[in-house]
């Protein structure tokens, strides 16, 4: 049963102002936030449920906050984010980011709480976002199946000449839901503003009698060139191990095989350009 959760002025439509601080006192009811109160079940998934009730009845979650709760949450999320109508004041509370939209917003309720509709979740963070972030966005939504290509071409549209629009409208023909994870998406763009043919993500390698093999995060098929992002979880022995078998096989199978860290990802992303370009040539 999940937690029952009141306004203060919903409590003391049967309750005078002092029981309910004597119940506060027995622990019978729990203060949550100002003016919001709890059943004793109250727990940390019921947090963002109480803070929307002291939000005006506009708001909304939006960006990354909508984004977890469609299931394409792949951005940190310090903040809780809200959009309100442009007209509505923005409210002052600790841990929330308000962002005013002249755009109509339509809810959406997901698992409970109101939510902008996905499309528009996506392309408001595909255009504010860093662009290396951006893209990962639009994979992760596609992934989930929380929008289709259309809906975010459609989506963009109606966005002209908000700022940011330009990056989210130069993105969406390179989304592709078979990427797997941020980094993988981050690697592929890094490549693709290289001005490197665009690489296929998870390419699956077969071996002599057809059967799968092995899957690579990117890849070249035609020249047989793959590309990996290697992440901490390949510092695990048994992992080491697995590689170690995974790239013999590949080379012994014509592959050649480049692999990249956070270091190239984040610091040296000329090197990685190069380091394709003359294994493409």
């Amino acid at each position: 049963m999940s937690t029952q959760l009141w306004r203060v002025n919903e409590l003391m439509r049967g309750l005078t102002a002092k029981r309910i601080r004597t119940r506060v006192g027995r622990a019978e009811l729990l203060r949550v936030r100002r003016g919001v109160y709890a059943d004793q079940s109250y727990g940390d998934e019921d947090e963002l449920r109480a803070l929307m009730l002291c939000l005006p009845p506009e708001a909304v979650l939006t960006r990354q906050s909508a984004a977890r709760r469609y299931g394409f949450g792949v951005l940190p999320e310090a903040l809780v984010h809200v959009q309100l109508p442009a007209t509505v004041p923005k409210p002052r509370l600790p841990g929330l980011a308000v962002h005013h939209s002249v755009l109509p917003a339509h809810p959406v309720v997901v698992r409970g709480l109101p939510c902008v509709p996905a499309a528009r979740c996506v392309v408001d963070l595909a255009r504010t976002v860093r662009r290396l972030d951006a893209l990962p966005v639009l994979d992760a939504a596609l992934r989930a199946g929380a929008v289709t290509h259309d809906e975010l071409v459609t989506e963009v549209s109606a966005h002209r000449a908000l700022r940011g629009v330009r990056q989210a409208r130069e993105l969406v023909p390179l989304a592709d839901g078979r990427a797997e994870c941020r980094q993988e998406s981050q690697l592929r763009l890094t490549l693709i503003d290289g001005r490197l043919p665009v690489p296929e993500p998870q390419v699956w390698v077969h071996d002599r009698d057809g059967s799968p093999r092995y899957r690579l995060d990117l890849g070249y098929r035609s020249r047989r060139i793959g590309v990996e992002y290697d992440g901490v979880s390949h510092l695990d022995r048994d992992q080491l191990r697995y590689d170690r078998e995974r790239m013999n096989w590949l080379d012994a199978n014509g592959w050649r095989m480049r692999y990249f860290t956070d270091r190239d990802l984040y610091h040296r992303p000329a090197h990685i350009v190069a380091t394709l370009q003359a294994a493409l040539s």
